[in-house]
């Protein structure tokens, strides 16, 4: 679709020019910690930032101290040969290793390891990164689909907080009808909510 490829594009943009990446993404991963949803849930799905994402490696090294369950992501397939997140239960950054896209990931030779996978339905809140959002929840991904299919796997009641700049806001984000709104959209300046929810 044209739409979503030149908001990608200004998003791209405007991400990659965003000033004050590391003040800004602190900012946005203190006010993702202290929501009360946060303190609250037990399993917790962060993801590893690449390129000019939000960063979030230093918060989710701190947060491994906390008595929460700390998950993250890595890109697999399934077995039709879809692409998928794979679910990482971290309990050490020592446990990851340069991956796609040098994402530090879990090494290939542990994916699906009993006791370290967790199901989607585990999941209590989750941090999901885009290209671009909009301030009612809709959110534009890269175009791969992997949190797609992972977030049409999660309980109904799980949180879907979206973290991003301020910049790669835009009016409206070209939403079909497979596409999943957030519940919460973050920014270094802003909290958001969905356009259809009472939080």
């Amino acid at each position: 679709m044209i739409e979503k490829t030149i908001q990608r594009r200004i998003a791209y943009d405007a991400r990659n020019s965003q000033p004050n990446k590391n003040e800004f993404s602190q900012i946005i991963c203190d006010k993702f910690i202290s929501q009360a949803v946060y303190r609250q849930a037990n399993t917790i799905l962060w993801y590893l930032h690449c390129r000019s994402e939000v960063k979030t490696l230093d918060s989710v090294i701190k947060q491994l101290s906390q008595p929460k369950k700390i998950v993250i992501p890595y890109c697999t397939k399934d077995q039709n040969n879809q692409n998928k997140l794979g679910l990482w239960w971290l309990e050490d950054i020592a446990e990851l290793v340069a991956g796609t896209w040098d994402i530090l990931e879990p090494p290939k030779n542990r994916w699906n390891e009993l006791g370290k996978e967790i199901s989607p339905k585990e999941l209590d809140l989750i941090m999901v990164p885009g290209v671009s959002f909009d301030r009612k929840g809709g959110r534009l991904g890269n175009g791969a689909g992997y949190y797609d299919r992972l977030l049409q796997q999660v309980r109904p009641e799980t949180l879907l907080t979206a973290v991003c700049f301020e910049s790669q806001l835009c009016d409206k984000v070209t939403m079909e009808p497979h596409d999943i709104y957030m519940d919460i959209v973050l920014t270094e300046s802003n909290t958001y909510h969905r356009r259809d929810s009472g939080l």
